[in-house]
């Protein structure tokens, strides 16, 4: 065999045994390094390992030399990815809504694989996220979806769907009787845990949007996406922000009024740019857009009398019914 070919199986074994079984808190000796390549039917002497270890560090690996008492160790102190970051990650991956169970446990066993992490290291990686109240997607093929929709924006076409929802026994209805949905895609948003496609419907000729979990069988279609007009004018933060848990309604200018101590819950919800003005009375007012739905009026009466809508009259009237509905549901 080759001297060269042994030279490039040697370094690419190095490789593998650094990422595995070192990093900033574990080395290997000399002797431990020659060990683990004997097993994988390599030999190396010293000289020849101190010039592997050089064409590694050239080649990028940040391989550090220490001493544990008099014994010189070796081992790999960086990686793309620090510690703290893939921890992020995997909490991040566990406690997503849209990334079903099984998707979640095989993308946190990528993560905690040796190219990314030492098998100390993977040990802390074995973590468990509580989720109140949440329950994670059966869609397995979302990030597929995902994958899809920006293709498809990318390259400024069509696609279709089909679109679901569960019924009373748990089973799953297509809406339009399993007619596909044919959309030219513009954005995606990350709202209430969940991936929503905003996207322009050629038929109704208006922006919607769609929750990515509930889609099914999706296609690229070749057709060049539709509604470029009204694409230049559209604001997806401003969608965004309008839209209460992505509920859709008329678009409104709502003037609240709220007790001073809740204007960081209107910045978190509208951001900083929202106009308020303080009042003397301990009040403020503030000025936003939104999509008048049952979602908004909820949201406001959340907050008891600490808050309310004073105009327009409609937004007035619309939540004087739906406390006038609730009421009578209660009063039964």
């Amino acid at each position: 065999m080759p001297k060269s070919f042994n030279q490039k199986m040697r370094l690419l074994a190095l490789i593998d045994i650094f990422n595995e079984f070192t990093d900033e808190n574990h080395g290997l000796s000399l002797e431990q390094i020659q060990q683990k390549l004997s097993e994988k039917e390599i030999k190396a002497d010293r000289k020849t390992l101190y010039v592997d270890f050089d064409n590694l560090e050239d080649y990028g690996l940040d391989i550090v030399k220490g001493n544990e008492g008099r014994t010189t160790i070796y081992s790999l102190a960086s990686r793309p990815f620090e510690l703290a970051e893939l921890k992020l990650l995997v909490d991040s991956v566990q406690s997503a809504k849209f990334i079903s169970e099984h998707k979640s446990q095989a993308l946190i066993k990528k993560l905690s694989s040796p190219a990314m992490v030492s098998k100390y290291q993977a040990d802390g990686l074995k973590r468990q996220v509580f989720m109140s109240g949440r329950v994670k997607s059966m869609n397995e093929s979302i990030l597929l979806s995902i994958d899809k929709i920006h293709e498809a924006i990318k390259s400024g076409k069509q696609i279709y769907f089909q679109y679901f929802q569960w019924n009373a026994k748990k089973q799953v209805e297509l809406k339009h009787n399993g007619e596909p949905y044919y959309v030219s895609p513009w954005a995606l948003i990350w709202d209430n845990e969940n991936y929503y496609l905003v996207a322009f419907d050629s038929g109704a000729q208006k922006v919607k949007h769609y929750r990515v979990d509930k889609m099914k069988n999706m296609r690229i279609v070749d057709k060049i996406q539709e509604g470029l007009e009204q694409k230049r004018n559209f604001n997806v933060a401003e969608y965004s922000q309008a839209a209460f848990g992505m509920y859709g309604g008329e678009r409104v200018s709502v003037t609240l009024e709220a007790d001073k101590n809740l204007v960081g819950v209107i910045i978190d919800r509208f951001g900083k740019d929202v106009s308020i003005y303080e009042r003397s009375n301990n009040k403020v007012e503030a000025w936003v857009e939104i999509m008048l739905s049952p979602q908004f009026l909820g949201w406001v009466t959340g907050f008891g009398s600490g808050m309310r809508i004073v105009k327009p009259q409609k937004a007035v009237d619309a939540m004087k019914d739906l406390i006038q509905e609730l009421s009578s549901m209660y009063d039964k």
